[in-house]
């Protein structure tokens, strides 16, 4: 509710219409006074969103603990006892993407490593050995090994726990630039790849070529593996708003697929899908903060119970959508259940797709 100062004049500033009370009763504008308190600006872009009345609170608690309802309550036609779906969703995602950027995520110790090397004993702590038994296997698929992929492998295949961390690092060299002998696929200048495109056109040589010159240019310019990878984060970040932003009819799509055509229109499946998202930004987000909170304590246990925390706000995120659309779909429990694998599924390789895209998109940012 609003506390700007009621007008004494009676006849709405916006349309004409006699005030009898606090709100004009034929456009909805509120009778106060033209000019308000510099303070006004910060209460009233609070209220606009979190409604002093409990409307913001009330939906992002029933959002959270309650799947399905918001979505079930919004499609009955009751539309003003919560937050509109829209405007939860832009809201959510601000707060969200804004945190990620007040407390940014450090993939690079600058303390410990002032030479921009990787936080080695981070490395060291969290690799395990079916991790390196993996990058084993994918460094031996390759075609043709150089001597820094057997020094790679023979250091990976004698790492024991205790492994010396500048070992490791040696096999990063994050430090350092591009080998001058490294090529894109068996090519080690741009002038041969394209040369050998032009003899051999492929149809997906719009996404390859783009790559190609993108790691020449990269490898000419001497920029460092550290920086190709911050980058690639950093614009992946800033570029995640938009990525979300896109999928969201595609997912609403998806939805309208595998239900009744006559019985959920499009619009339902988008209501649905603004209040899925919205709880999966809060998730997100509580999950980042928390992660924050593990490298402030000291204490064993108090870290082992935020982890615990973090693992069972993944696991409800997951079970969210299947409670969630029985709830709002009313569809048999086995019947529901299959359609959501299906749906989960479908959305997680697309979602892969244009996560993949935007890892691509992001590469081919870098300056």
């Amino acid at each position: 509710m609003s506390h700007g100062k009621i007008r004494e004049d009676k006849t709405c500033l916006n349309c004409g219409h006699q005030v009898e009370e606090r709100f004009c009763p034929h456009c909805g504008q509120e009778n106060t006074e033209r000019r308000q308190p510099f303070y006004f600006l910060f209460t009233h872009f609070v209220e606009d969103f979190t409604h002093y009345d409990g409307q913001f609170w009330g939906t992002v608690k029933n959002l959270i603990f309650k799947p399905g309802k918001l979505t079930n309550i919004y499609l009955e036609g009751k539309r003003q006892t919560f937050v509109p779906p829209v405007k939860l969703y832009i809201f959510v995602s601000f707060i969200t993407f804004f945190m990620f950027a007040l407390f940014p995520m450090v993939l690079f110790n600058s303390d410990s490593n002032k030479g921009g090397t990787l936080d080695k004993a981070a490395i060291i702590k969290n690799i395990k050995p079916a991790d390196t038994q993996k990058l084993i296997d994918s460094i031996k698929a390759r075609k043709n090994l150089t001597k820094e992929d057997s020094l790679a492998i023979k250091s990976l295949q004698v790492l024991p726990d205790s492994a010396k961390i500048e070992d490791f690092a040696k096999i990063l060299e994050m430090d350092k630039k591009i080998d001058s002998n490294s090529g894109f696929g068996n090519y080690k200048t741009r002038k041969s790849y394209d040369s050998a495109m032009a003899k051999n056109p492929s149809f997906l040589d719009f996404i390859q070529i783009p790559i190609a010159h993108k790691f020449f240019e990269l490898k000419d310019n001497g920029v460092k593996k550290e920086e190709i990878v911050t980058s690639m984060v950093e614009k992946s970040f800033h570029n995640l708003p938009k990525a979300l932003f896109i999928y969201l009819p595609i997912f609403a799509f998806f939805l309208w697929i595998f239900h009744n055509k006559k019985k959920w229109w499009y619009f339902d499946h988008g209501i649905f899908t603004l209040h899925y998202f919205s709880f999966l930004l809060l998730i997100i987000l509580l999950i980042f903060l928390i992660s924050k909170l593990t490298g402030l304590s000291g204490f064993k246990m108090i870290n082992a119970l935020l982890y615990l925390i973090m693992s069972l706000l993944t696991l409800y995120s997951m079970g969210y959508f299947f409670i969630a659309h029985r709830r709002v779909y009313h569809s048999h429990g086995l019947v529901s259940l299959i359609i959501g694998m299906i749906l989960f599924t479908i959305n997680f390789i697309a979602f892969m797709f244009l996560v993949v895209g935007l890892a691509l998109i992001s590469f081919l940012m870098i300056h």
